[in-house]
């Protein structure tokens, strides 16, 4: 799971760092990270730091910012956001600032390759179904099954069916994340059940 803080104030900060004390070395955390600060929520217990807007400075990617990073807190604690808006020439272009703001650099086989240099995993939301509960964008699914390194799939979950789209577009190498649907956030998908379904197909994987 992860945590975004959405705010840089200390209450979030704090309640931030209470969470990831209560479940050390289970959550990722962004919002706000640097390779100032970095540290810091990996002293509290993240597993990983999430970063964008450090990376995709005014909109192109900053090279020096990340091997910084890499450099203050090791590849193997980066997650890389590279959520996504659809173009109306099929593009997908990575979005920052909540994704309110595009940059210049498409998400692509290429990109995928050249940014796994430097991070452990990417998690990308599909800017276009995020938060609608109607279903995945297949089309950034089959995408993401290039990816060389682990990559999580947020936006649109809303049944298992659109799991099981993901397993198989996906091709059994993009994980998926789920929020505003769930009933934890008042959505309609029980939490129980995601939990039951992901034990017995992890456990069924493992045997293969």
């Amino acid at each position: 799971g992860h945590i975004i803080m959405l705010d840089r104030s200390p209450e979030t900060q704090k309640a931030a760092e209470e969470a990831l004390e209560a479940y050390p070395w289970g959550m990722q955390i962004g919002g706000g990270i640097n390779s100032e600060n970095c540290k810091k929520y990996l002293h509290a217990g993240a597993s990983h730091i999430i970063v964008t807007s450090f990376i995709f400075s005014h909109g192109i990617i900053n090279f020096e910012n990340l091997k910084m990073l890499c450099n203050t807190c090791g590849k193997k604690r980066i997650v890389l956001d590279l959520s996504c808006k659809q173009m109306p020439d099929g593009r997908y272009i990575i979005a920052t600032d909540r994704w309110q703001k595009l940059t210049d650099t498409e998400l692509s086989e290429t990109s995928l390759q050249e940014l796994s240099l430097y991070c452990d995993e990417y998690l990308v939301h599909a800017v276009n179904a995020e938060g609608k509960k109607a279903g995945i964008d297949e089309k950034l699914t089959e995408l993401l099954a290039s990816s060389p390194i682990p990559v999580t799939y947020a936006g649109g979950i809303a049944s298992i069916e659109d799991i099981e789209k993901i397993k198989l577009l996906g091709k059994r190498k993009v994980d998926f994340t789920i929020g505003s649907a769930l009933d934890l956030f008042g959505g309609h998908i029980k939490y129980e059940e995601i939990r039951k379904y992901n034990d017995l197909h992890t456990d069924a994987e493992s045997c293969n």
